[in-house]
Order: C-alpha cells, then sequence, then structure tokens
C-alpha cells in the first residue's frame, strides 16, 4: 500500500532500519507503540503524522507509527536511532485532546494497572518564592517580604547571585540590612532550586516488564487512579523502564471537528490523510498571510514572511517551519531573496548543492549538517550525528578530536585543508541552530491539513477553533474577528439552532454555542438539546419552560440564556422583557414563566385519565409578555459580556470605527506584542474604560489606575503625580478615549519598557476637535447634478470649522481635480453622517 513498488532503495532502507532495531533490541518498543497506535485509529481516535525524529525511520511509517515517508523527505533514520550510539528510542506520538485518554485506558488494560505509571515531575523553589516562604516562616513582616521578593528581577530562571548582581539595593540589604531581612536572603539562598512540590508529567508514561513496585519507588496520583513513579524522567529510564510520550494536541481535536463540521453541513466525507498536497488554494492562502488559526504559521511575524515568501510547495513551509526560530531567523530574508531569483544561490562547496538545493544554499536542517560530514569527509551517518550532538552542544574535546578526522577525510576527497576547515566551521555556527528536519517535516504537514481545511471549508473549520478556544475569552475575541474578516457571519447563540459547541448553519454561518455561555452547564445543554430533538424546536419561551427538564436547567441558566440572546428568536420578544419587574412585584418575568412551566409540568405529571381514556389536564393560559422598553445597545453588550466573556451582538468600539481610523497610529495588541518598535515615539490608541481605581502611595499621594479594552486586548495603565490630577475626570467607566502614550524606558531599569499615558480624551469630541478638513474624492464618471446638488446643501446645511476639499478622479485618463467650495467649514460629525447616505463618495479625514 504504502510502497506499491519495493525499489532498491526502499528495500536497502528498510533492511538496514530492521537490522539496526534488532541489534538495539527494540523490537518490542516498536510493536507495542504500533499496536496503541492501530487501536486508536480503531477507536477513530486522531493521531499525528510523526513527531520528532522517529519521522525519519521507515520501518515506522511502514508499520503505521508515523504517516510520513522519510525515503520521500529524505528524512534520516540515524537522527532517530544511531547504530553508533545505543541509547532508548524515543517515540513520540500525537493524539486529539480527547483520544489521549481512551489510548492511556487501552495502555492500561492490556499490560495491567500495576505495569503502567505516569511520570513524576518537581516543581523548583524559584528566588522569589523562596523569599517568600523563608520569611513566613521567620516571621518577617508581609509588606517587608513583599518587598524584597518584588526587588528580584521577574525573569524565568534567575538566582538569587544574579539578582545580587543586577539590584544593587538587593546586594545592600544582604550587607547592611535588619537581621531578619538579611536572614531571609541567607536561607533562601539556600533553599531555592530544591524541590517544592510534585506534579505529573504532562504526557510521560511507562510500561514494565512486571508490577513496577519491583524497580523503583511508586505513588498514587491525586486525580488518576494511575500510579506516579518517584523518579523522574531521565532517571526512569537509567533503571531501564521503557518510557513513551502519549501527548494530546489541540490542533488534532480541531481537525477532528473540522472534518465532523463538514460532514454535518455539507455532506461531505474528508480523509484528511488523502488531501493533495499541491492544492493552489491551500498555497494561495499561506501566500495571503491568511493562515490566523492554523497550525504553526499564524504569528504576526510569519504571516508577514509568508506574504514575502509566497510559498508554492511543502518544501517551503518545511523551511519556514524550521528557520521561523531565534537564530535561523536571520537567514529567512536571504532564503526568500534566492527563491524568487532576487539573490544568486551560493553552494559552500559543488558537492553540497545536492544537500543544500532544496533550501537555496542554507543549512537549514541538522539533517544538512550530517549529509554535508557524509559527503565532504566520508563520515557514516551514525558519527555524523555524533559530530552534530557534540557541535550544538559544545562539547569542545569531542569536536577538536572530531574535527581533526573530518578534515583528513576531506583531504582523502581532494578538498583542500583550508576549504575544509572553513565548511567545518560552517556546520559548527549552523549546528547551533539547525531544526529537526524531521520533525518540521511531520509538523509543516499538518500546518498544511489546517490551511487545506480554513481555505476550502473556512466557517467549519473556524466552529472548530472556537469551539477549543472556550476557555479563552482572547483568543475568542480574537477568532471572531477573523472570522468576520473572512466574511463569515458569527451568529448568537439560539436555543432552536444552537449545539454545545460553536457549530455551522445550512448558510454557511457559524453559530455560538450554548456551552460558551457562563451559567449554563453541560446538564443543561444536554437537557435542551435532547427534547429539541425528541419534540422539535421550542416555539416560544413558555413553550421550552413547560417542556424542559428544569432540574437540570434552572433559573440561572434561563437568565444566562437570555442575557446572551438565545431566545431573540422567539416572535414578539425582546430581551428586556424578561427582566422586567412590575411595580408592586420584586419577581422578574423570567421567574414567573419558569414557575408557570413548572406548574404545567406538575399537571401534567399528576393527572389522572378520565374512564375514558381522555386527559383531563386543564391548559392555562400563558403570561402576556410585559410591555417595556429594549435595553440600549451598551446595556444589551454589557449583559452579553457578563455570561459570557466578550460582546456578541456588536462592541461597545463599533460606533467609533471613524476615529479609529483616522486618529489612531496603533491599537493594544500591536502595542504590546512589539513595544520596540514604537520606542521613544508617541502614538495614539483607543479603548473603552471598563475599570478605575484611586489610590493612595506611601507618601500619602493620590495615584491611579484604569483599565483599557479595545476589539482584542485589555491592558492596565498607572497615572502618577500631575498626569493623574489632570487626567483623573477621564478614569470612568464606559468612558470611549482616545489614548496618547509614549514607549519608554522604565525608571530604574534601563532594560525594561514601559508604556507611558501622555494624554486622554473622549472620543466623542475627536471629530470636532482633531478634525481640520475633510477629503472627499469622486470619480469623474459618477459625477452629476444631483450629486453636486446634494453635497451643497449637506456643506449649508451644518457650518462648523472643519473645511471640505474635493478631488474629481479620472482614472482612464489619469486626470485629477483638486477643488475647494466656498462657504465650505462644517461639522465634521452631522457631515460625515450624511455623506455615508452616499456611498459613491469615499471620504478622509485630515
Amino acid at each position: 500500500k504504502l510502497y506499491p513498488e519495493i525499489s532498491r532503495k526502499v528495500s536497502e532502507r528498510l533492511d538496514f532500519e530492521l537490522s539496526v532495531i534488532r541489534e538495539m533490541g527494540f523490537t518490542g518498543y516498536f510493536l507495542i507503540v504500533q499496536d496503541f497506535i492501530a487501536e486508536a485509529r480503531r477507536m477513530k481516535v486522531f493521531v499525528g503524522p510523526g513527531r520528532g525524529s522517529a519521522a525519519g525511520s521507515a520501518v515506522a511509517f511502514c508499520t503505521g507509527i508515523t504517516n510520513i515517508d522519510p525515503i520521500k523527505y529524505n528524512l534520516l533514520f540515524e537522527r532517530f536511532l544511531n547504530p553508533e550510539r545505543v541509547t532508548m528510542p524515543d517515540i513520540d506520538v500525537d493524539f486529539d485532546d480527547e483520544g489521549r485518554e481512551s489510548v492511556l485506558n487501552y495502555v492500561v488494560q492490556k499490560y495491567g494497572r500495576e505495569k503502567v505509571a505516569q511520570i513524576v515531575t518537581f516543581g523548583t523553589m524559584a528566588a522569589r518564592s523562596a523569599i517568600r516562604d523563608v520569611a513566613r516562616v521567620l516571621k518577617l513582616p508581609l509588606p517587608e517580604a513583599d518587598r524584597l521578593a518584588k526587588l528580584v528581577p521577574e525573569r524565568a530562571g534567575i538566582l538569587l547571585s544574579e539578582a545580587y548582581r543586577e539590584v544593587p539595593e538587593l546586594a545592600e540589604i544582604k550587607k547592611k540590612g535588619k537581621e531578619l531581612e538579611k536572614k531571609t536572603l541567607i536561607f533562601a539562598e539556600t533553599l531555592e532550586g530544591s524541590a517544592r512540590h510534585t506534579g505529573t508529567h504532562a504526557c510521560g508514561v511507562i510500561i514494565g516488564p512486571n508490577n513496577l513496585i519491583e524497580h523503583l519507588p511508586l505513588s498514587t496520583a491525586k486525580d488518576s487512579e494511575l500510579m506516579v513513579t518517584q523518579y523522574e524522567g531521565k532517571l526512569v529510564e537509567s533503571v531501564g523502564m521503557l518510557k513513551m510520550d502519549l501527548l494530546g494536541l489541540k490542533t488534532l481535536s480541531i481537525i477532528k471537528d473540522a472534518i465532523e463540521n463538514i460532514k454535518m453541513s455539507e455532506d461531505v466525507e474528508i480523509d484528511i490523510e488523502e488531501i493533495p498536497l499541491d492544492d493552489e488554494q491551500t498555497f494561495q492562502l499561506y501566500q495571503r498571510g491568511e493562515t490566523i488559526g492554523t497550525f504553526q504559521f499564524e504569528s504576526e511575524g510569519m504571516r508577514s514572511h509568508l506574504k514575502e515568501l509566497k510559498p508554492t510547495n511543502i518544501e517551503d513551509l518545511i523551511a519556514m517551519n524550521a528557520l521561523y526560530r531565534p537564530g535561523p531567523m536571520q537567514f529567512i530574508e536571504i532564503y526568500i531573496k534566492r527563491k524568487h531569483g532576487k539573490e544568486k544561490v551560493i553552494y559552500p562547496h559543488p558537492m553540497l548543492e545536492e544537500i543544500l538545493k532544496p533550501t537555496f544554499g542554507i543549512m537549514v536542517y541538522q539533517e544538512q549538517i550530517m549529509q554535508t560530514a557524509q559527503v565532504m569527509a566520508g563520515f557514516s551517518l551514525g558519527k555524523a550525528d555524533l559530530l552534530r550532538r557534540a557541535m550544538g552542544k559544545k562539547k569542545i574535546e569531542i569536536m577538536r578530536e572530531q574535527k581533526i578526522e573530518f578534515v583528513e577525510g576531506a583531504l582523502k576527497k581532494n578538498i583542500e585543508k583550508e576549504k575544509a576547515e572553513e565548511i567545518f566551521g560552517i556546520m559548527e555556527r549552523f549546528a547551533e541552530y539547525g531544526f529537526n528536519r524531521s520533525h518540521s517535516a511531520a509538523y509543516s504537514l499538518i500546518a498544511y491539513q489546517t490551511a487545506y481545511l480554513k481555505a476550502h471549508y473556512p466557517a467549519e473549520y473556524m466552529a472548530a477553533v472556537l469551539t477549543h478556544n472556550l476557555n479563552d475569552i482572547k483568543k475568542i475575541t480574537f477568532f471572531i474577528e477573523e472570522s468576520k474578516r473572512q466574511n463569515i457571519d458569527v451568529l448568537g447563540p439560539d436555543v432552536n439552532e444552537s449545539a454545545f459547541n460553536f457549530t455551522v448553519t445550512k448558510n454557511g454561518m457559524v453559530r455560538f454555542g450554548l456551552g460558551a455561555i457562563k451559567g449554563v452547564g453541560e446538564a443543561a445543554v444536554s437537557a435542551i438539546l435532547a427534547e429539541k430533538n425528541e419534540n422539535g424546536p421550542f416555539t416560544s419561551i413558555f413553550d421550552m419552560a413547560k417542556r424542559v427538564n428544569l432540574k437540570a436547567v434552572n433559573k440561572t441558566c434561563f437568565e444566562a440564556l437570555a442575557m446572551a440572546g438565545a431566545f431573540d428568536n422567539f416572535e414578539g420578544t425582546h430581551r428586556a422583557q424578561y427582566f422586567y419587574r412590575q411595580h408592586t412585584d420584586d419577581t422578574i418575568f423570567l421567574e414567573k414563566v419558569i414557575r408557570h412551566g413548572g406548574s404545567y409540568q406538575d399537571k401534567k405529571n399528576s393527572a389522572q385519565q378520565s374512564l375514558f381514556g381522555e386527559d383531563s389536564t386543564v391548559e392555562a393560559q400563558d403570561p402576556i409578555m410585559p410591555d417595556c422598553n429594549h435595553y440600549t445597545k451598551i446595556e444589551q453588550l454589557r449583559k452579553e459580556k457578563e455570561v459570557t466573556g466578550f460582546y456578541i451582538s456588536g462592541h461597545p468600539l463599533d460606533d467609533f470605527a471613524l476615529e479609529i481610523d483616522n486618529f489612531c497610529d496603533t491599537n493594544l495588541t500591536e502595542l504590546f506584542a512589539d513595544p520596540k518598535r514604537y520606542f521613544n515615539k508617541v502614538v495614539t490608541i483607543a479603548g473603552m474604560i471598563t475599570g478605575a481605581q484611586e489610590r493612595m502611595t506611601k507618601m500619602g499621594k493620590p495615584y491611579g489606575s484604569f483599565i483599557l479594552e479595545d476589539f482584542n486586548e485589555t491592558k492596565k495603565f498607572f497615572l502618577f503625580s500631575e498626569d493623574y490630577l489632570k487626567m483623573k475626570h477621564f478614569l470612568v467607566e464606559g468612558f470611549n478615549v482616545l489614548v496618547k502614550v509614549r514607549v519608554q524606558v522604565r525608571r530604574g531599569d534601563q532594560e525594561q519598557l514601559e508604556v507611558k499615558v501622555i494624554s486622554i480624551s473622549l472620543m466623542a469630541d475627536a471629530l470636532e476637535k482633531l478634525t481640520k478638513s475633510i477629503t472627499l474624492t469622486l470619480n469623474a464618471d459618477e459625477v452629476s447634478a444631483e450629486l453636486i446638488g446634494s453635497l451643497k446643501k449637506m456643506i449649508k446645511a451644518k457650518s462648523g470649522n472643519c473645511l471640505v476639499k474635493i478631488r474629481i478622479e479620472d482614472t482612464l485618463n489619469k486626470a485629477y481635480l483638486h477643488m475647494q467650495p466656498r462657504n465650505n467649514a462644517v461639522d465634521p460629525a452631522y457631515f460625515i453622517r450624511e455623506l455615508k447616505k452616499l456611498p459613491e463618495i469615499e471620504y478622509k479625514l485630515n
């Protein structure tokens, strides 16, 4: 099936791999992995095509352990199992998140609970936590302990010895501080790095030949019936235990759900392992950089490079995946130029052309370093792997010995000593950050699968992406915006159309999932869906209250559903009615509906059949919906956010799109993702204030903080001294504001940047205060007496201080006419509202 014709190359490769596997005694390991992967596929669990160096094994490919052809993609077996260096094999396997548990249960069931265990991890004391723990025991007052801990720079892995060098104040306290403070720091130094607590390895599992208690210490897991080793991963392998890494990969769950969505909405069965790898539509998506939501290629920087690279084949993706990392990132521009013929491809030596041709003369992969040693100096690939490891880990002695052998081998191939040493130096530099091609190839294949689904079935794919980010409010908001950019409408929840997860409607729109609403648990959703599926859609809120299980769907659920808009499609109703209270009654109308439904159900359940079998239940009349005002847009949006964490039917900033487009330089996401880009610049951002506080410094001076939220991000800002006094009147929850900020060096820490607020103004005043002129652009073909007449009326209707300029374009003849009408100072807010009624006119604020 995989190799219809067994060529000599394939035959020799398989014979070699099998002999190495047998000689190293790993046949049983391969069979165990093959068995649980085969079982996973039988259980409809999605399995990744491969992970790490195991993708370089043809035996793994033929047995179904991996699903990427190492011969086709030129992957090396020796990178996985080196016959010249006996180590335990390491086959990491990705499963969809939900399926991983099923596979683990299968392994336990097959080999026995006493032979299977998870692996312990030890959380160690960091510098800050060590100070706090010691301070607590020594009874150092909490404010002083907190001050000491915060003096340690907030950087992962920093030691107290480093902190003393970087923070003179901390070093001074250790020397001349109070006795209790000095003791705290001394004891904290002793304790930092020691084990503080235990955890369970996210994916590591061991399988023993018999009861594991005979081989190593065990304990019971807190949240599982499985045992947990008391040795860490490295020690587990050193005592001869077989370690497996069974990983849950969210992307596989997304692919699985997207395929299910496609089946439901399009009635199309997709076999993701059989999709074409040269699909034009997929590569066009990559070329446009529209990869948000896809695997591995969704970061802003990566998308920017993709637009320049314009990938045309899977090799481009594999290379870009390997290059987009610290170190090799410097070669991305060279790779792009060489691909498009803007820079000549240069090979370090003609003998390396075949090896480096796929990457345009750049060493990108670890395997290329191994192949270079093989071709240039006659190293076996096993020996070349030892050289690669020594280079990557900077083992100077081994490298010195290997360099002598490399040069000697090159001389035998008539390569000059100087050239051989030069190439060895190139290999040495690239080995520091060269990436594993096997892993890059396997993960680029998964990435391609996600891009294929997004390109061909965008709604179904984005519904799956949204479903698997339900617990991350920022990501949900971000992906909803991405869906809108793709012209995919994301509809709010609806009790008759929504499922638990995000789904796709018959019209190709994404429908919000009921499971995303706070206060509506899985049991409630199950009860709603079960009743709807069995007896048809709910016709009204009263019909629903009469039919659903009110123990599962309680008052809290009903309220959350109403606030999220899940009842909006019930005819003749609006959200405010459900929460209406009469002056004489403190009960909201929705509660009356639930009581009415409960009463109906009780009567129905207790009703006795008459002698003739007729139902004696009397249908009670439904309450009358109250007559009250609708919620304002802001009220409605706030209630949506309260029960979902984000806005569904719009955003409070939607009304200020014009101001944001014309007066803002960036947004919160871009500003904080790359503050260096804006260093020493004053830029304007927009947002809504969602929280504000006033506090006092130790010196008794007031200062304030506020939370600013835009479409995708939320950030906290501080105002001190005069700045606070000058701007505090803007710090009101619900105010929509324009904020001028400067990115500058943080006082007292030259390595840290901070975003300082310069000024705040109300967005509602922006048009009038900031707009000096409006330039109208008209196409010459669309200019008519009627249009000019409408413009004149608008200009005269409401005067102001904003000038109107007109530009008429004749693009066919490349002619442009600039005009400035007399008496043309207008009120910008009024004028722009009227302009929106004339879609043929483009306009820009100046």
